[in-house]
């Protein structure tokens, strides 16, 4: 499905594409007019649409939503027509969500001792009997709201008791009602038990979504809501940049302002060309976590996907290319004193030699030992683990890839030592003509001695005799450390190998991205590897 945003102020409004994000963040300063903006996709989406606002539900006790298919109004469907199984005068859309619910567990359970079957015996007068495909009770939306509410607050536990739920603890055998939690527990309740209403391949908006919410659990949370429903969109509106990087994979529209007289909207998609300001500055010192700078932008880099479920207990932040990281991450440890927090990097290792990865390491600035990002997703360990996800063999997967990207690597070898070669000349160039000289003509001299002092062809020719080295021993690792080709995943064939229904680098890549997100057995496998490539493990 393809959403079109609101009139933009000067220009041709932009969509997004919901099959390429299925995470939209609505994002900016208080007053910018960003909730006019999602009213107004609301509108727009018409019975598509689903909002979720927790300060809401918890305390506009008296506020209703005449939306279709909104809490309220399903509510009211169900008192109306005199069910009897639900008292007709609650208020507010906590309570309401979870009286729905309770009602849909009491007409599970009625029909399942009732839905019964004549049994085909003429001799006899009929009798019922349970048919066979009901002995087991069908899945509810309260179990689901159950088990995901005890696996975010694993002490806790929840009953259904005459009617009613009550809640206690492991480690205690009291018990109360739902008035009785916390503001947080009850929001984390709330976006549970509501997002399993929201009507299918709906648009889930969500009105400030850290609210209430301690953030180590935000992040969490919300990617097992959106698992929950992985038929829908979510489409968050918050001020909030720290909660915006815990959605790294979806599409962020920074709303700087609007004129409600127009009914437009100056709106952008937001990228790292913004920078570290002054309010990212904050968001990461209030995120309270060290923070990993990384190269690409923050909306569509496979950086920006790949590093938030890799290094969890870090704030990753983009910042564009590689200087700025080195630079950024620098600036940040000397203001440690301030903000009592360690910065790191991560840049591409490219044609960087032993000396220059060291230095940077030195300086907090992770670098692989893998030439440049795509690199990182044909480590062994990550196509060995992707194989197996797959039910298939992972040593004949992996041999397959090997023996392409070594027949890659072999054909493009002297490309590959010419471009390393210059890139050593470069630096070397570089760093000596920054010399001091004392006239014009010492520095012909020196530039003219260059040429001979650095003797390109010799650095060349011992590339050269390295790469063919590595070829003839099949040294895979080595080769994943010194080869730039942007191509690699998709003429290595990797996905058809891996047992993929398409055979193209973004389906790779998407697939590596969901088995980290399920957090299973697999994606454990997969971080190790890639962390060990960082020096990590």
């Amino acid at each position: 499905m393809k959403i079109i945003l609101p009139p933009r102020k000067g220009a041709e409004p932009l969509s997004i594409d919901t099959a390429e994000s299925r995470q939209i963040i609505i994002i900016g300063a208080n007053g910018s007019g960003k909730t006019r903006f999602a009213n107004r996709m609301m509108a727009e989406l018409g019975d598509k649409a689903f909002k979720m606002s927790a300060i809401k539900a918890l305390y506009g006790r008296d506020e209703e939503s005449a939306m279709d298919g909104s809490i309220d109004r399903l509510y009211h469907e169900v008192t109306d027509v005199g069910a009897g199984l639900i008292r007709s005068d609650i208020r507010g859309e906590f309570d309401r969500l979870l009286a729905l619910m309770l009602h849909e567990e009491m007409e599970n359970l009625i029909r399942f001792k009732y839905d019964t079957v004549a049994e085909p015996d003429v001799t006899s007068p009929p009798r019922k009997v349970r048919h066979p495909k009901r002995d087991v009770l069908p899945t509810t939306r309260l179990d689901r709201l159950i088990g995901l509410w005890q696996k975010v607050f694993p002490d806790n536990r929840i009953l259904v008791e005459s009617g009613r739920m009550i809640f206690g603890s492991e480690r205690s055998d009291d018990t109360y009602s739902s008035s009785k939690l916390s503001a947080g527990e009850r929001a984390v309740l709330y976006y549970i038990g509501a997002s399993m209403f929201a009507p299918e391949n709906g648009v889930i908006f969500v009105e400030s979504p850290d609210l209430f919410l301690h953030p180590s659990s935000t992040r969490s949370l919300w990617d097992s809501i959106e698992r929950l429903r992985e038929d829908c969109t979510f489409i968050y509106i918050t001020h909030d940049l720290s909660f915006a990087s815990t959605r790294g994979d979806s599409t962020t529209v920074w709303v700087k302002s609007c004129d409600p007289g127009r009914g437009e909207w100056d709106y952008d998609f937001m990228t790292s060309a913004d920078g570290l300001n002054d309010e990212v500055f904050l968001a990461i010192v209030g995120a309270r976590k060290p923070v990993l700078f990384i190269e690409g932008d923050g909306v569509n880099s496979i950086d920006a996907k790949l590093y938030p479920l890799i290094f969890p207990e870090y704030t990753v932040k983009s910042l564009g290319g590689c200087d700025r990281v080195i630079e950024s991450t620098r600036t940040f440890n000397s203001l440690r004193a301030f903000h009592n927090l360690d910065a790191f990097g991560i840049v591409d290792r490219d044609r960087r030699d032993e000396g220059e990865v060291g230095y940077l390491r030195k300086k907090q600035v992770f670098v692989p030992n893998v030439a440049e990002i795509e690199n990182i997703f044909m480590i062994e360990g990550v196509i060995r683990a992707v194989a197996r996800y797959y039910r298939r063999d992972e040593d004949e997967v992996f041999a397959k890839v090997k023996k392409s990207i070594m027949r890659l690597f072999e054909a493009d070898l002297r490309q590959q030592a010419l471009m390393h070669t210059r890139h050593i000349v470069k630096k070397t160039v570089e760093h000596r003509i920054d010399g001091r000289f004392a006239n014009i003509n010492k520095l012909e001299e020196h530039i003219n001695d260059l040429c001979q002092s650095i003797n390109p062809r010799g650095i060349y020719e011992q590339y050269c005799r390295d790469f063919r080295r590595y070829v003839s021993e099949g040294d895979y690792d080595s080769v994943l450390r010194v080869y730039n080709r942007k191509t690699m995943l998709s003429e290595s064939h990797v996905a058809r190998a891996c047992g993929l229904k398409r055979d193209d680098k973004d389906t790779y890549i998407r697939a590596i991205l969901t088995i980290l997100k399920d957090d299973r057995a697999p994606a454990s496998t997969i971080r190790t590897a890639i962390r060990a490539t960082f020096g990590l493990e």
